[in-house]
C-alpha cells in the first residue's frame, strides 16, 4: 500500500509529465497547494484515459467509480494516486459530487459523441472542465459564493479551447463536439469535418465557437480577484496560457486539421515569469 508520501510523489510525476498547461501554473503555488492541485489532476487524468485507452469500456469506468467511494471512505489502498486524492480532497473540503460528475462526463466519451444542441455540449463540458474549475478554486481559496458560476464559465471556456484544438483528433475517435445546430447553421456536415475539410463554411463555423469561447473568458474575468490573493497569479497564469491559444487558433484561420496548435514551453515560462513578479510577499 502506497504511503500519502510515495503518493503524493506519483502525482507529482504524473502531473509534470502530462499536465502540458496545468503544469505551469502550479509553480506559482504554495508547496502544500501545489501538491494538491498535482493529486487532482492525477485523479481527473487517470479518469481521462479510462475513455481514451484501446478497449475502453464501462466496466473499467464503474470500476473506478468504485475506487472513487471507497477512497471517499478512506480506503485508498487500490490506486496510488488515491491516498493523496483523499488527502486532498479533506484538507480542502471539496465536495464529492465534482468527482462523480467527471467520472459521468469521460464514461460519455466511450461511445461516439455527437451532440444536437449547446445545452448538450454545455453539460459535456461543465462533467469534464467546469468541475475542474470548481475543485481546484476550492484549492486557490475563496470565499465569495460568487466564484462558483465564475469557475464553472471558467471551465467551459477551457474546453471550448480544448474542443476546437482537437477537432482532427476527436473526429478520428468519432467525437464531432460541435452541436449539430451550428454545423447546419453554417452548412458545414460531419463528414467534412471527418475529411479535414477547411472550407470557408468550416473557417465561420470555427469563428462562431471561438466568440463563444472568448465570451466565456471575458465573463470568468472576475473569478481571478475573487480567489485568495496568493492564488491569483496561478489563475490568472493558467487562463492567459488558454486564451493565448485559443489567440492561436484564430490567428491560424483555425488550420487545426494540418497540425495541432499549441503555445511553446518558453512562450507558458515566460508567462509564470511574469506571474511570479506579481506574486505578494508571504
Amino acid at each position: 500500500m502506497a504511503t500519502i508520501a510515495d503518493s503524493y510523489n506519483h502525482c507529482r510525476s504524473v502531473a509534470r509529465k502530462r499536465a502540458r498547461n496545468f503544469y505551469y501554473s502550479f509553480v506559482l503555488l504554495s508547496r502544500e497547494q501545489r501538491d494538491a492541485m498535482c493529486a487532482v489532476y492525477a485523479f481527473m487524468r487517470y479518469c481521462d484515459d479510462l475513455s481514451d485507452e484501446p478497449g475502453a469500456n464501462r466496466a473499467s469506468i464503474d470500476e473506478w467509480r468504485a475506487a472513487l467511494d471507497e477512497a471517499l471512505a478512506g480506503r485508498t489502498a487500490s490506486h496510488p494516486v488515491l491516498p493523496a486524492f483523499y488527502d486532498t480532497v479533506t484538507r480542502y473540503r471539496i465536495p464529492h459530487q465534482y468527482f462523480y460528475e467527471m467520472i459521468d462526463g469521460v464514461a460519455s466519451d466511450i461511445e461516439p459523441r455527437h451532440f444536437q444542441t449547446f445545452a448538450q455540449l454545455y453539460r459535456y463540458c461543465y462533467q469534464v472542465a467546469s468541475v475542474v474549475g470548481l475543485t481546484t478554486i476550492h484549492i486557490f481559496g475563496f470565499e465569495s459564493p460568487e466564484a462558483l458560476p465564475l469557475a464553472e464559465k471558467c471551465g467551459v471556456a477551457f474546453q471550448m479551447t480544448n474542443i476546437l484544438r482537437d477537432i482532427r483528433e476527436d473526429a478520428e475517435r468519432d467525437r464531432i463536439y460541435l452541436p449539430a445546430e451550428d454545423l447546419a447553421r453554417f452548412s458545414v456536415r460531419e463528414q467534412d469535418i471527418s475529411a479535414s475539410l477547411r472550407t470557408q463554411e468550416f473557417i465561420d463555423l470555427m469563428d462562431f465557437e471561438a466568440a463563444r469561447a472568448r465570451a466565456y473568458y471575458r465573463e470568468s474575468q472576475p473569478l481571478i480577484g475573487l480567489v485568495d490573493r496568493r492564488s491569483r497569479a496561478s489563475l490568472a497564469a493558467l487562463i492567459t496560457i488558454y486564451s493565448r491559444l485559443l489567440d492561436r487558433i484564430e490567428r491560424s484561420n483555425y488550420d487545426v486539421f494540418s497540425r495541432r496548435i499549441s503555445l511553446s514551453a518558453w512562450e507558458k515560462s515566460m508567462i509564470v515569469a511574469r506571474g511570479l513578479l506579481k506574486l505578494p510577499v508571504r
